[in-house]
């Protein structure tokens, strides 16, 4: 089942945003939540000991319920960078073994195991497909006795390549290796679930298919790995911490689940019940139809760019919420700028422009797209 158009949720004017892989623009319930947040701010004297407590565990549940993980397998972070720290600090790692990426991975999820590398004299390998290989065949095929971690996203975030990461965690338990996920790219707008994937890490900042606020996001850890080691020691992350008047009654102990990975501060009273909002309308549309919906876009957008002329990935390989289209002869440099002097926004992302809409979209926009890359093109 597909969805109608949400665009009366969101605030566009009269703007072509087909860049959520950018940034989502943020729903106008998110921007009153932040409104009435940074008022209420103004009085402290109104924020009660509880309130550190119920909204981030309210978000922290809803993150849980888009990821099909349970609320105390989840941890609220400032961003995919901090959640991959965490990961790295807390996965065994040898001397000698791998640790697999993508070639032309996003450098957040790259320069950590770089360092986590060099710590240990392991090995980065960068992993790009062979012609008539798919990505996750090339991944399947690399997984082996001497890989330690795999580091990976669900879908390349320069062309929109997709990767099947039920085979990928399977072969991963099979060879002993550890699986870290960043679903910046997809949490929320295609299908996952941690009870079938079964990775060891997940990680998804909140501000792009999330629809949150910047420095706000998740991250999941197996139950596995829930007695690690943080990445900072604050106060609420330990047992008791509900209880402020005795606080300096220091605590070994931290609270239950993956919230000893809890970042400082992650009550923040602004940007929880904006990132909570986004969430709870996320879970009202269901991934499944957001997935649907966006599919039956990209789906337009795959046909209009073969007509064009532009190398399109098979539905097959391609992500259902976005993809990257490639001119045989390159990409103008200047294309970028003329279509935002058009009001049209994509991203260019080494040879691929990439374009991903949202509900807020329709067949439409895409043809306004087409229409303005053809009158670029012929004058």
């Amino acid at each position: 089942m597909t969805l109608p158009c949400q665009r009366d949720r969101f605030d566009l004017l009269d703007v072509t945003y087909l860049n959520c892989c950018y940034m989502s623009p943020q729903m106008k319930a998110a921007t009153e939540a932040g409104q009435e947040a940074v008022t209420r701010k103004a009085r402290p004297w109104e924020v009660a000991p509880v309130d550190f407590f119920t909204e981030s565990e309210a978000l922290r549940g809803a993150y849980a319920e888009l990821s099909g993980a349970a609320a105390a397998d989840v941890a609220l972070i400032p961003s995919a960078s901090y959640g991959l720290a965490l990961a790295a600090k807390n996965l065994p790692l040898s001397p000698g073994q791998q640790v697999l990426v993508l070639a032309n991975q996003f450098p957040s999820n790259v320069y950590v195991w770089q360092e986590r590398c060099r710590e240990v004299g392991a090995e980065l390998r960068f992993l790009e497909a062979n012609p008539g290989q798919t990505l996750s065949e090339c991944v399947l095929d690399t997984i082996g006795a001497n890989t330690g971690i795999v580091a990976l996203p669900n879908v390349h975030w320069s062309d929109g390549r997709w990767l099947d990461l039920v085979a990928i965690a399977a072969r991963c338990r099979e060879v002993g290796a550890a699986l870290v996920l960043d679903l910046t790219q997809s949490l929320g707008a295609a299908p996952f679930s941690v009870q079938e994937v079964q990775p060891d890490f997940m990680i998804s900042a909140g501000y792009k298919w999330l629809c949150g606020p910047y420095t706000l996001g998740m991250l999941y850890a197996a139950p596995q790995w829930q007695g690690g080691s943080p990445l900072e020691h604050n106060w609420i992350a330990r047992k008791q911490s509900e209880d402020f008047r005795n606080l300096v009654n220091y605590q070994d102990d931290f609270q239950s689940g993956a919230r000893r990975y809890d970042m400082g501060e992650r009550s923040n009273f602004v940007l929880v019940p904006m990132a909570l909002v986004a969430a709870r309308q996320l879970l009202e549309w269901t991934v499944p139809e957001i997935t649907e919906t966006l599919r039956e876009l990209t789906s337009i957008v795959a046909e209009f760019g073969r007509e064009f002329g532009l190398e399109v990935l098979p539905e097959v390989e391609r992500a259902p919420h976005f993809l990257g289209l490639r001119n045989p002869n390159g990409w103008s440099h200047d294309l970028g700028t003329a279509l935002v002097e058009r009001k049209i926004f994509v991203s260019f992302r080494g040879e691929w422009m990439r374009v991903s809409p949202h509900l807020y979209n329709t067949p439409e926009d895409v043809e306004r797209l087409f229409a303005e890359l053809r009158n670029l093109r012929d004058t």
